[in-house]
C-alpha cells in the first residue's frame, strides 16, 4: 500500500482531478504518454474504485455509476478471500478506466460531498467534547453554557457535572460524562434548529 502524506489525508487523491492522457500532447496526439503519466492515471481511478468499494450501501446507491461497475463493487463487498478480493478490485480499476472523464468527474463530486459532510460531522462532535470537558473543569463553564443555552435543564446540567466530577476524581467509568455529552450534543443541535428556523421567511398574511 502506498504511504499517504499528510495533503493526501486532507485532500484524499481519489476526489484530486484525475488527468486522462489518453491522447497524448494536445500539440502532437502521435505523441505517447510517458509511464510515470500510465501510472498516475491509474493509481488515482484505482484509489477512486476503493473509495467506492469502502462506502455504505445508501452512499454508494447516491453515485452516478454504470449498473456493471455496480455490480462489480457489490461482489467485491461480498469477497472476503484476499485473493478473490485484489483480483476484484484489479476489475473495478479495468471498469473505471473505461469511463468517461464526465462520469470521473460525476462521480469525485459526488464523493467529495460526503467528505464534506463527514469533516463537518467531525467538526461538531469535537465542538461537543469541548464543551463537555469545559463544564467539568469550571463553573464558570456552567454559567457561560447555560447563558448560551437557555432552554437547558440547569439543574440536570449541574447534577451531571457534579457526578461526572466525582467519576473523575473516584476513576469510575464515566457515565455521568456521556450523559453529559448528550445533554450538550442536545442543546447545541437545538440552537442549529432555531438558526435553520430563522433563515425561513416569514410566511405572509393570507389576505381576507
Amino acid at each position: 500500500m502506498r504511504a499517504m502524506s499528510r495533503a493526501s489525508r486532507h485532500n484524499p487523491t481519489y476526489l484530486q482531478p484525475v488527468v486522462r492522457t489518453d491522447i497524448g500532447d494536445e500539440d502532437d496526439p502521435d505523441t505517447p504518454k510517458s509511464k510515470s503519466q500510465r501510472k498516475r492515471e491509474v493509481n488515482a481511478l484505482q484509489d477512486l474504485g476503493a473509495a467506492l468499494e469502502a462506502l455504505p450501501k445508501d452512499k454508494l446507491a447516491k453515485v452516478p455509476l454504470p449498473e456493471k461497475l455496480v455490480d462489480a463493487l457489490r461482489e467485491a463487498k461480498r469477497t472476503t478471500a484476499h485473493e478473490g478480493k485484489r483480483r476484484q478490485m484489479q476489475y473495478i480499476g479495468k471498469l473505471m478506466r473505461a469511463l468517461t472523464d464526465e462520469e470521473v468527474e460525476a462521480i469525485r463530486r459526488v464523493l467529495a460531498t460526503f467528505v464534506g459532510a463527514s469533516k463537518a460531522e467531525t467538526a461538531r462532535l469535537h465542538a461537543i467534547e469541548r464543551w463537555r470537558d469545559r463544564l467539568i473543569a469550571s463553573d464558570d463553564a456552567i454559567t457561560e453554557f447555560i447563558a448560551a443555552h437557555p432552554d437547558a435543564d440547569v439543574q440536570a446540567l449541574r447534577t451531571l457535572v457534579r457526578n461526572a466530577r466525582k467519576e473523575a476524581q473516584l476513576a469510575k467509568p464515566p457515565k455521568s460524562s456521556r450523559e453529559l455529552f448528550q445533554m450538550v450534543k442536545q442543546a447545541l443541535s437545538g440552537n442549529d434548529r432555531d438558526e435553520d428556523d430563522a433563515d425561513q421567511p416569514e410566511a405572509e398574511d393570507d389576505e381576507a
